[in-house]
């Protein structure tokens, strides 16, 4: 491409999920109550996990993390993509949307090393039982949720400031619903080899690495369980990793649907589709999962609720004791100066 042809942009244009008009608004009302439940329900973790006394373990501790992460991913995509239903307005700054590719980069990144400590985790709990609160310490965990996050800011903030450095033809219409860093190289009129192949590398180490640690972990779970004597001792075992396995699941499921399809099977829809499974559905699903499969999670949100309504309950008797108070007061009052 010339270099007259080169143009400085303030802004994109984000594609429609659908041009058809009938569709649009029963759209926006399954993406809102989608997005609402996603933000309830990980907030609700987050939350959960951290006052419940009883959720005060390694595992819940990872968990808070993944809703995190499942949060902020969310959030980067899910607000813009309903306003853009509302207000018709497909149009994204340009430092929006090097900002929404920062923050999807980060925490998609931290979030394969979350699943993979989770992975870790349970293979502790079940392999080396006895040993679980020594290897897991605090201090531990923390570790393993802290790099993950640096990590994924590092590798973020690289990619994002590589792509923005480069020079911009001057179509500037994204062929997706949220800036992807793909969707962004095809608009680059400089050259791309650099920072495809960066992106290659770490999508490559990042998908294989996490994907590694989560197979070997479960094997060795898997061959821990068999040789087990109790039928119970068995099912507790794989009821306590079923929620997390489920998760990994869905969410590498969703990766290799996008990623490892033969490109003559490629099609935008197809596409489309996996994107908002991606990253709109899947943060929605993952604190369902735990609430439906995890005693401790039922019990402790059961027992916040029951708090919750009587707290409600007494400030409110409270409050009608007291208007009753008053009024009976200034009637006191009322009969005194008539005597």
């Amino acid at each position: 491409m010339d270099k007259h042809n080169l143009t400085l942009l303030n802004e994109f244009i984000l594609l429609e999920i659908t041009d058809r008009l009938e569709l649009q608004a029963p759209l926006f009302g399954l993406f809102l109550i989608i997005y609402l439940t996603s933000v309830v329900g990980n907030l609700g973790m987050i939350i959960l996990t951290k006052i419940d006394s009883k959720l005060q373990t390694p595992m819940y501790f990872f968990l808070r993390h993944l809703a995190v992460t499942d949060l902020g991913y969310s959030t980067a995509v899910g607000p813009k993509m309903l306003i853009n239903f509302v207000v018709n307005d497909n149009k994204i700054s340009y430092y929006f949307c090097a900002t929404q590719l920062v923050f999807l980069i980060m925490f998609i990144t931290s979030e394969v090393f979350i699943l993979s400590a989770m992975s870790y985790d349970r293979y502790v709990a079940i392999c080396s039982p006895l040993l679980y609160t020594v290897i897991m310490s605090q201090r531990v965990c923390w570790v393993l949720v802290t790099i993950p996050y640096l990590y994924g800011t590092f590798v973020s903030l690289l990619v994002t400031i590589k792509i923005f450095n480069l020079s911009f033809c001057g179509y500037n219409v994204i062929s997706h619903f949220y800036c992807d860093c793909l969707s962004l190289l095809s608009l680059l009129c400089s050259n791309t080899h650099d920072i495809e192949l960066i992106i290659l590398i770490f999508a490559a180490v990042d998908c294989i690495s996490s994907f590694l640690i989560v197979v070997v972990c479960y094997l060795l779970v898997l061959a821990a369980i068999l040789r087990m004597n109790s039928a119970e001792g068995r099912h507790k075992a794989f009821s306590t990793c079923g929620s997390h396995l489920t998760v990994v699941v869905v969410f590498y499921g969703t990766l290799i649907f996008m990623y490892m399809q033969p490109k003559s099977s490629h099609s935008f829809d197809t596409d489309e589709v996996a994107s908002i499974f991606y990253t709109v559905v899947i943060p929605m699903l993952n604190p369902l999962i735990y609430s439906f499969r995890n005693n401790d999670v039922k019990h402790a949100l059961h027992k916040t609720l029951g708090q919750l309504c009587n707290i409600f309950s007494q400030s409110s008797l409270y409050h009608m004791i007291h208007i009753n108070y008053i009024m009976g007061f200034k009637l006191f009052s009322v009969c005194l100066r008539r005597g």
